[in-house]
């Protein structure tokens, strides 16, 4: 293969992890809304749109392997298709979590809620959403230096974590019925926190790909 066409085979790569990405987004902006709003059509959508995002990994790691199999690439090239091959494993975790979250809000029907704690989950989610969107766009134009600055909004994420949970005990301790309904809304912020330690992994393989080094945030 000429440098050029293996030039944009991984220009190709790149579109199509880029693609992914925003389809990902899409599906936490999405299911975070259809939870708080107790939108269970929306959640269902979610769910079905789960398969787009599942053949987007599949495709990208039969091209990534084929890549490595038949050129050999080395150096730069070589780091170029394994971030991508390790990114998208990353982004399809976030997507199974975005399903978990629309699978629980279609499991609430009924149960109790607490406006007070599905407010800061909004407010968590739309965190959760900016922080991995600004990883796309570090992935996109970024260095190994913004990634740790972009890396650290993973802690504002955990504070919503430890705050929500916090909250909805004191709420789940004045009122124990509201124990169900505090189970889920363990797990919601669960899967919302573990997206952003997906979304920290990608800033992660942005400073492989620039330096060459295994780095942990």
């Amino acid at each position: 293969m000429l440098r050029t066409q293996f030039e944009e085979e991984l220009e190709k790569l790149d579109n199509q992890f880029y693609a992914m990405g925003n389809e990902v987004l899409g599906q936490i902006n999405r299911t975070v809304r259809a939870f708080v709003s107790h939108d269970r059509e929306l959640a269902q959508e979610v769910i079905a749109d789960d398969t787009d995002v599942n053949e987007y990994e599949m495709k990208l790691e039969k091209k990534s392997l084929e890549i490595i199999a038949l050129q050999q690439p080395v150096s730069q090239d070589l780091r170029t298709v394994i971030t991508i091959l390790k990114a998208s494993s990353d982004l399809e975790r976030m997507g199974d979590h975005a399903v978990s979250i629309a699978k629980a809000t279609i499991r609430m029907k009924g149960e109790m809620r607490i406006k007070s704690v599905e407010e800061a989950i909004s407010k968590m989610g739309r965190e959760v959403k900016n922080f991995v969107e600004e990883t796309l766009n570090l992935y996109l134009n970024g260095n190994a230096d913004q990634a740790y600055e972009v890396a650290m909004m993973d802690e504002t994420i955990n504070e919503y974590f430890d705050q929500i949970r916090d909250l909805a005990t004191e709420e789940i301790k004045a009122n124990p019925e509201l124990v169900i309904t505090g189970r889920d809304y363990f797990e919601v912020i669960s899967y919302l926190e573990r997206i952003g330690d997906y979304a920290k992994n990608i800033c992660e393989w942005v400073v492989y790909f620039e330096t060459g080094k295994i780095v942990e945030m």
